[in-house]
């Protein structure tokens, strides 16, 4: 098996797993399950945030298929499982996030299309969600329906403005220096302590999370680089553009953490409003990392999928259906 299954947070049964190589080359690594709960609803993808990998999900995945739906879940290039693209493995690195949309449709074609039963639905968090965004106008024929939780896109609390960081950060990577880290340093996951941290505010998960960094070095990796930070602005300013919210027409909701101090929920707000079929919820006391959060959260998170997702058996409150769209961009509470 290629995914790792500790005691402490094992896999759910029967995972199937392998890698898959974009067209540059690249291999990804890939693990998907099928639920025992018939009839299937669909296969859920899980897009995950920088530096996250496919064992940190076990939990949600466990969720998902008990709730009628497959699971594939795989690694970013340069982190997890998948390959590395610097000498240093340690290091975040992307040219630009194009290359993140290439290993998104790698997995779809190779993986999804053969192996996994339809409809196709996107949970992606943080960056995931920035990469799902970026893809969206090219897969309108083959994802239903995406959740997007705490998109990255907009920095969150910065002592500068975020103008700045994007020329800074693109003059390091003019210059070559690119891939030095910016923030976090080489190893965050050991030296980050559960007293003020902006992920979770679930001590038992905040734990477990940090026992598998440092059980599994390889899977984990640094703060990000120069030229990761360049790559994710750029990309960012892209999908804020008011021309690209019109290309996007798959339905999406966007669930925002109330106390997210990573990423700026006004940004997801606004372009819940642009967002032809799109609503964004807020979920009151949640920080970044809702899928890592306590119960009462993570149970809202969850609910607001199946509530949007069709065929759930909740989605009388939630489903954008046509001529039954809620209010564009409405600021609720989940």
């Amino acid at each position: 098996m290629l995914i790792a299954s500790p005691s402490y947070n094992p896999a759910p049964a029967h995972a199937a797993d392998g890698k898959v190589t974009t067209p540059d080359g690249i291999e990804l690594r890939y693990a998907r399950w099928r639920t025992v709960n018939a009839p299937c609803k669909g296969t859920v993808l899980l897009l995950h945030g920088r530096a996250e990998y496919i064992e940190k999900l076990y939990e949600t995945t466990q969720d998902l298929l008990d709730a009628g739906f497959d699971v594939l879940s795989f690694d970013w290039r340069g982190q997890g499982g998948s390959d590395r693209l610097l000498e240093d493995v340690r290091k975040g690195f992307v040219e630009h996030f194009d290359q993140y949309v290439q290993d998104l449709e790698t997995v779809l074609d190779a993986v999804a299309l053969p192996d996994c039963r339809p409809p196709y639905y996107l949970l992606a968090h943080s960056t995931g969600a920035l990469v799902a965004l970026l893809a969206a106008p090219r897969l309108g024929n083959r994802v239903r329906r995406m959740v997007l939780l705490s998109p990255l896109l907009k920095l969150g609390s910065l002592p500068v403005s975020q103008s700045y960081v994007k020329w800074l950060t693109g003059a390091l990577h003019v210059m070559g220096l690119g891939q030095l880290y910016v923030g976090g340093g080489a190893t965050p996951d050991q030296k980050r302590k559960f007293s003020g941290n902006v992920l979770t505010s679930d001590l038992e998960r905040f734990q477990r999370n940090a026992r598998f960094a440092a059980e599994f070095t390889d899977q984990t990796i640094g703060g990000p680089t120069a030229s990761w930070l360049f790559a994710a602005i750029r990309a960012m300013d892209r999908v804020n553009q008011p021309d690209f919210h019109g290309s996007i027409t798959i339905p999406t909701l966007i669930l925002c953490a109330g106390n997210d101090k990573v990423v700026d929920n006004e940004a997801a707000e606004h372009l819940g409003r642009r967002l032809r079929s799109g609503s964004c919820l807020i979920i009151p006391g949640a920080r970044h990392e809702m899928q890592q959060e306590r119960d009462v959260v993570r149970e809202q998170v969850l609910a607001s999928f199946k509530a949007f997702v069709p065929g759930s058996g909740e989605e009388e409150s939630l489903t954008l259906r046509q001529g039954r769209k809620p209010a564009v961009g409405s600021k609720q509470s989940a």
